[in-house]
């Protein structure tokens, strides 16, 4: 399942999570071109083919952590999530509307956590408007536990947002917590 970078593919029940490719380039548009799945996403709309290609090229095309969302039988993207390369392994998803409200999203956001945690990522954290209360209870649903708000001058759409944040780190074994609880007991005996 887990391989060199550019053939990471997971698969989920209903999902397969995969790179984005050039010839995604239309199912880009319909994502990002749809104005009520990007009310909360922190980008402009995409206007046209030639936006869809530069938005690949800038934003999606070679990301470590990035995967395209597709319907297992049908190779098409209907949405992404993705985790930041930086320090704040930002944590962010979008769907096409068609596909809301069928627990996609949280489907694929734990087969990417799941990666992240094998990969030794310590934690992530994720944001979400005050105002999408539904992406905030995908991150809920994913484990995440709401931490603390704060407003920001959200950019580039430069007007004032109440961000609720959530951070998670990725959950232990259960090995792993009987060696930090038993952890003590060992040295008790010296």
């Amino acid at each position: 399942m887990w391989g060199p970078m550019d053939s990471v593919r997971i698969e989920t029940d209903r999902l397969i999570l995969r790179r984005f490719e050039e010839n995604d380039i239309k199912a880009i548009y319909l994502l990002f071109s749809d104005k009520e799945v990007n009310t909360f996403l922190p980008w402009y709309l995409i206007k046209n083919m030639s936006e869809a290609e530069s938005f690949f090229e800038k934003r999606l095309k070679g990301k470590k952590h990035c995967f395209a969302i597709c319907l297992k039988g049908d190779d098409s993207p209907i949405g992404y999530v993705h985790a930041e390369e930086d320090d704040s392994h930002d944590f962010g998803y979008a769907l096409r509307k068609e596909y809301w409200r069928r627990g996609i999203v949280s489907e694929a956001s734990n087969a990417v956590i799941g990666l992240l945690k094998k990969e030794g990522i310590p934690y992530i954290t994720a944001t979400h408007d005050r105002n999408n209360p539904r992406s905030g209870a995908v991150m809920s649903r994913i484990g995440m536990k709401y931490c603390y708000s704060y407003q920001e001058q959200w950019q580039p759409k430069n007007f004032p947002v109440i961000f609720r944040m959530y951070p998670v780190k990725p959950r232990r074994t259960k090995k792993q917590r009987l060696s930090k609880i038993l952890e003590p007991v060992r040295y008790a005996f010296y």
